[in-house]
């Protein structure tokens, strides 16, 4: 098995919200931001290819919302999804699988591109199957008032017409050494993978953990919709992570691609950094 990080570029949040109740006299020696309290996030994804399955996890925001729309996200960065994808011998046709964590616009909008013409769209990945979990399907298709904006049917229908979306209902074993567990907090039905590699579990930590100073339990994100279900799965999850030994890959920490983790007297902390191709030597 190889794994692959896949940047797709980068956005710019406010801090506050990306980390919620925490002051920024705290977060900011963290993470830091500009002067208007914008914080730098990477959007990356996770390539997995085992034998002749090669599993992508996300895709970022992809280019189909308004001017407008993306005007708001700060997009930066000179990564983007298909040159990542070739940079490591892989294309768009090869893929199998696309595995959604979630369908929040930046996860998910690069599955579905125009046509030529911009009369349609159609799939970015045409050979591959599409997996997200049925309770985030059953919300995207009744969303709360919060969240509907996160939302864009034409990043996701045309996987749905298409035939080729998959629903999970259930946790554990999606393929082999490729686990999926499902957390509530900051969208019903967030779908984390962990994947075993190499005697290594590689836990992709999505929206559950973005960064790395998003790791104390109680740093959340603003976005997560039930703030309580979040903490208590959050603590549970980091207990387990220090005692399995998990590595947390970060999808949205711009510098920080890699943690492990250790107890603390005041909790569960980071305890080394390191990118995804460092792996082997912890």
């Amino acid at each position: 098995m190889e794994i692959y990080n896949i940047e797709t570029g980068n956005f710019m949040c406010d801090g506050g919200a990306m980390f919620s109740v925490v002051p920024k006299v705290m977060w900011s020696k963290k993470y830091p931001c500009n002067e208007d309290n914008y914080c730098n996030c990477a959007i990356r994804s996770m390539l997995v290819v085992d034998g002749d399955r090669k599993i992508l996890i996300d895709n970022g925001t992809g280019d189909k919302q308004s001017e407008e729309f993306f005007k708001h996200q700060h997009l930066n960065g000179d990564d983007n999804l298909l040159a990542s994808l070739e940079r490591v011998g892989v294309a768009a046709d090869e893929i199998t699988d696309v595995v959604f964590t979630h369908l929040h616009f930046d996860h998910c909008g690069g599955a579905v591109k125009w046509n030529k013409d911009h009369s349609g769209y159609e799939l970015v990945f045409k050979n591959a199957q599409h997996w997200v979990g049925k309770q985030q399907w059953e919300n995207y298709l009744n969303p709360n008032i919060r969240e509907a904006d996160a939302f864009f049917d034409e990043n996701i229908m045309p996987v749905k017409e298409s035939g080729k979306l998959n629903f999970v209902e259930e946790e554990g074993e999606l393929f082999p050494n490729f686990e999926v567990r499902f957390f509530n907090g900051h969208t019903p039905g967030l779908m984390i993978p962990i994947i075993n590699s190499k005697g290594q579990k590689i836990c992709f930590a999505g929206d559950f953990i973005p960064t790395a100073a998003n790791v104390p339990v109680k740093w959340l994100a603003s976005y997560d919709l039930n703030p309580t279900a979040s903490l208590q799965e959050k603590d549970n999850f980091l207990k387990e992570a220090v005692r399995e030994n998990y590595i947390l890959f970060f999808q949205h920490d711009i510098t920080t691609e890699c943690c492990n983790l250790i107890q603390s007297e005041r909790g569960v902390k980071v305890k080394e950094r390191f990118a995804l191709t460092e792996i082997s030597k912890f």
